[in-house]
């Protein structure tokens, strides 16, 4: 799935909810999945660390969907590698 896919198909499962819960909220279980996803990295299995990887994905994309960015517009920030040197890899000092 492409980034624009994942956020149609999140904003068609879960745009109205999410928009009623607001973005405050909406960064609030991000931050929690991060968590979880960090607790997953270092104690988790692949599939439990691949399960919160997704969560995580998922709460990006609502979020994103709420602020009207578009993920993949906003990527290619880095489709010449580093947005600072366009090197790949990083040549920053």
């Amino acid at each position: 799935m492409d980034l624009a896919a994942l956020q149609d198909v999140i904003e068609r499962t879960y745009g109205e909810r999410d928009r009623a819960r607001g973005v405050p909220s909406t960064v609030a279980w991000l931050a929690e999945e991060l968590g979880e996803l960090a607790q997953a990295v270092r104690k988790g299995t692949p599939e439990q660390q691949a399960h919160e990887f997704a969560d995580v994905l998922a709460w990006v994309a609502s979020l994103a969907n709420q602020m009207d960015v578009d993920l993949a517009a906003a990527i290619r920030r880095y489709e010449a590698g580093c947005p600072r040197c366009a090197a790949i890899p990083c040549a920053c000092p």
